[in-house]
């Protein structure tokens, strides 16, 4: 299986990027991880909040493939434990589909349209953080999980 992480905008801070590059390096060792960065939209200031969801939910539509399993990060969705979130990731493993989406909407989050046709809704915390740190608290969560998986000495319980 190969997980992909799609993102609205680019990740801003040095401290940031650096964090999730060296998660993604050791996420790459267990199983294939791309992040991709989808452009923020021009001119959005100039739009309603549910344009700005609407046509961001296009531009991360066009980014999927037929088939594959599509899991919005979204602070409304189902809380798990990092244990719960391992035990999840290996039940797609074992589903035997072949590309797992983790989708960081923009700062208005998604269309409801759009989160009909997401496989699952998943929330990092009852807490709201800005989209940037996200990215670095999802890709730390992720090789947690992978690592848990493996009955790897990373998560202590």
């Amino acid at each position: 299986m190969k997980i992909r992480l799609l993102l609205i905008g680019k990740t801003e801070e040095e401290f940031l990027k650096t964090g999730i590059r060296d998660y993604e390096m050791r996420i790459n060792r267990y199983v294939p991880f791309e992040i991709v960065e989808i452009p923020a939209l021009k001119n959005a200031a100039n739009l309603s909040f549910g344009e700005q969801n609407s046509r961001e939910c296009e531009m991360i539509s066009k980014r999927l493939l037929p088939g594959d399993v599509v899991v919005l990060l979204d602070e409304r969705g189902k809380e798990m434990r990092s244990v719960e979130f391992a035990t999840f990731l290996n039940k797609q493993f074992i589903s035997g589909n072949k590309n797992l989406v983790f989708v960081v909407g923009g700062p208005f989050g998604f269309d409801p349209a759009f989160k009909k046709k997401a496989s699952s809704i998943l929330s990092l915390s009852r807490m709201t953080f800005s989209h940037q740190m996200v990215r670095l608290f999802f890709t730390e969560q992720l090789y947690r999980a992978l690592s848990i998986i493996r009955g790897e000495s990373y998560h202590h319980e």
